[in-house]
């Protein structure tokens, strides 16, 4: 038995990287991990699948090598003479980076477990956020400066292949075993709600905080402003919904529905107020001051919903008016719109509002 662990440990040897290269390793992972995880809330066209396998790639690339850290430092953990007072920190940063890759691999695998109104890729999110800061700290404590050797070696292009390519296979096999289990999840990772039409038909829910009272429909008005020749302040007796489209809504939370849309063309109101030769972008604002920015040709398109599924639109689900955003993220699909402005930029402040809307 001894002799059997001890093939294993030189097997692992050699294919594990330098501690350092390790270490170096796992922190450019995980800021990759970071960027793609939050570019991924705003990508819903399927153009944009390829950011999503490379997130789990990745991601399941990330637990070789954090096996390998945390076998490398066991015994200074386990071992209470070998401890010092980064230990607790060191702790914490492994069980936050499990917490986020199990997370994720048990969301991929069909696992149901909901934490109050958060499904498991929400947890998944919430634990990938916070190893930034805790990963942060950490290498301030033991920080090392990354060396060119450590990376320079002919085997060391050979070790992190092998890398990718577990990763690769693993996440092809995470995919399989999803489906095996009728998991129908889009490239986004949501799965799809039991079918039905209306505003009972799916969840209510708000981005951060954005959840104002009910709008008075007596006193709401739209108004479509910015490069335009026509400056137009519409109420709800100007909006009459002569469209509907079956669009399909994937929301952040890890739910997608396809319902039936009705309302007016976003680009019938633009052509109303005359738009300007130098607009480039549309910004559609909600009365809390949550808004997202589009470029016009794609804003054109969209369309402003009054109803679903038949049904006039419940405050939750952004009564009077709510943008409908095809191939967008839910949170993207702006509720309660007040305001359409046209723009030669993108709004700066986007995420900065985004942010905030709801807590004024």
């Amino acid at each position: 038995m001894a002799s059997r662990a001890t093939r294993l440990t030189r097997a692992l040897r050699r294919v594990e990287p330098p501690p350092r290269a390790v270490d170096w390793s796992i922190f450019a992972l995980v800021v990759f991990e970071t960027l793609s995880g939050v570019l991924s809330l705003g990508a819903g066209h399927p153009a944009n699948g390829l950011l999503f396998v490379a997130h789990g790639v990745a991601g399941l690339s990330l637990v070789v090598l954090v096996g390998c850290k945390l076998y490398r430092v066991r015994r200074r953990v386990l071992d209470a003479r070998l401890r010092d007072r980064h230990t607790a920190l060191s702790v914490l940063l492994a069980v936050v980076a499990l917490a986020s890759l199990g997370t994720g691999i048990a969301w991929v695998l069909g696992v149901e477990v909901r934490i109050g109104f958060w499904t498991l890729l929400n947890v998944h999110i919430g634990f990938g956020l916070l190893v930034v800061p805790v990963l942060f700290f950490h290498l301030r404590a033991r920080f090392r400066p990354p060396r060119p050797v450590d990376f320079a070696e002919r085997r060391r292009a050979l070790q992190y292949g092998a890398i990718l390519v577990f990763g690769a296979a693993t996440y092809r096999a995470t995919e399989t075993v999803g489906a095996l289990r009728g998991v129908g999840r889009r490239f986004t990772g949501s799965r799809p709600l039991p079918p039905g039409e209306g505003n009972d038909a799916f969840p209510v829910t708000s981005w951060v905080a954005d959840d104002p009272d009910p709008v008075d429909p007596a006193d709401w008005s739209l108004s479509v402003a910015g490069l335009v020749d026509r400056p137009l302040e519409l109420n709800r007796s100007d909006l009459t919904p002569d469209e509907t489209r079956s669009v399909l809504l994937d929301c952040t939370s890890g739910w997608y529905t396809e319902q039936h849309w009705t309302g007016v063309k976003l680009g019938d109101a633009l052509d109303t107020a005359g738009v300007h030769s130098s607009a480039r972008w549309v910004t559609v604002r909600s009365v809390t001051g949550f808004r997202w920015s589009f470029p016009i040709a794609e804003a054109r398109e969209m369309l402003l919903a009054t109803h679903v599924g038949g049904d006039p639109l419940s405050h939750g689900h952004g009564a009077p008016l709510r943008l409908v955003a095809q191939n967008r993220r839910g949170f993207q699909w702006v509720k309660w719109v007040d305001v359409v402005e046209v723009r030669r930029r993108r709004d700066p402040a986007q995420w900065l509002a985004v942010l905030v809307s709801g807590f004024g």
